[in-house]
């Protein structure tokens, strides 16, 4: 998916005529940190919420103020993975989007992009979960998709993590049937060490939860 498929039609952007109180109003309303100064479709950088409290008088307009605004953008066709990625190396609530004239197109929130994965990651699917631990140089996906498809079965989604100071990689399958035995049987024949398994709602839920929250934690916000 293009970043320009998930821009927001709601939150608007900032002018150089608006106030700080103003701007500190929209950000409370759509739970952001972050909003775009924008002069017609010129965009002239960020502005967080510890800028307008920094200033002396926030009642005056944004454009009185001496900031230093940054300004990180993605073009309208970059992939929303970058995004994911400048949000998450800058510890954004907000990233804009720019056309190829650089002409301000509009903004994809956090909160959005965290809807994007769930999408992505199939969550709403019913379907149960297997959590794979293994050497990154014994990872065939090619290997893993034959295993779980030999049982009548399809991968809805999946994902990679790698804990830090490891050579291990962890797995983690959202298969799209409940009844996993005969998949998991298949994964301890083949020498794949299982490091987890979900297939009722009360232990999906609290996998969503975690991950929601580790992804939260990724974010930053």
């Amino acid at each position: 998916m293009l970043a320009k498929e998930l821009i927001s039609d709601v939150i608007p952007a900032l002018k150089t005529s608006d106030s700080g109180v103003k701007a500190l109003y929209w950000m409370d309303i759509f739970r952001i940190s972050h909003l775009p100064i924008v002069n017609n479709t010129e965009f002239l950088g960020l502005i967080s919420d510890t800028d307008i409290y920094d200033m002396n008088s926030p009642d005056e307009a944004i454009g009185n103020h001496t900031l230093s605004l940054f300004s990180p953008f993605i073009k309208e066709d970059q992939h929303v993975y970058e995004a994911i990625e400048l949000i998450s190396k800058l510890k954004l609530s907000v990233v804009p989007v720019l056309d190829q004239n650089k002409n301000y197109l509009g903004m994809i929130s956090a909160q959005r992009l965290l809807q994007y994965m769930g999408d992505m990651f199939s969550v709403k699917n019913p379907g149960g979960i297997i959590v794979l631990e293994l050497n990154a140089n014994d990872y065939s996906l090619t290997q893993i998709a034959q295993i779980v498809e030999s049982n009548d079965a399809k991968i809805l989604s999946m994902y990679i993590t790698s804990p830090p100071d490891s050579i291990k990689i962890e797995l983690t399958l959202k298969i799209n049937r409940i009844d996993l035995a005969s998949i998991l049987q298949t994964f301890v024949r083949f020498d794949y060490n299982i490091k987890a398994q979900f297939s009722n709602d009360d232990e999906m839920e609290s996998l969503y939860s975690n991950r929601f929250e580790q992804f939260m934690h990724f974010l930053n916000i």
